[in-house]
């Protein structure tokens, strides 16, 4: 598994992330607070993470690639659990 990625939020910066396996990602603020996790799956990650800006502020975008889909939902639900992000409204 690949180490964790973390770019700038903004589109040039997203699609040079990598795009060949399902990913857990946190859109982080300034001060590296994580103001929402979501998933995306293999290949659709740039075009995932993209959809979020102008809705979600952020500084930064940071993913963790995964072997499957279903791990990135598990680690998902983890995260979110834990930290209680600002735009994770639903609280899975």
């Amino acid at each position: 598994m690949a180490s964790p990625k973390t770019v700038n939020y903004n589109k040039d910066s997203i699609q040079k992330l990598p795009n060949d396996k399902p990913v857990v990602y946190k859109i982080l603020t300034k001060s590296g607070n994580n103001n929402y996790t979501g998933i995306a799956k293999k290949g659709r990650v740039q075009e995932r993470i993209s959809e979020h800006l102008g809705e979600i502020p952020g500084a930064k975008v940071k993913i963790e690639q995964m072997t499957s889909i279903k791990e990135a939902s598990k680690k998902e639900a983890n995260i979110i659990s834990r930290s209680k992000p600002k735009y994770n409204e639903k609280g899975k």
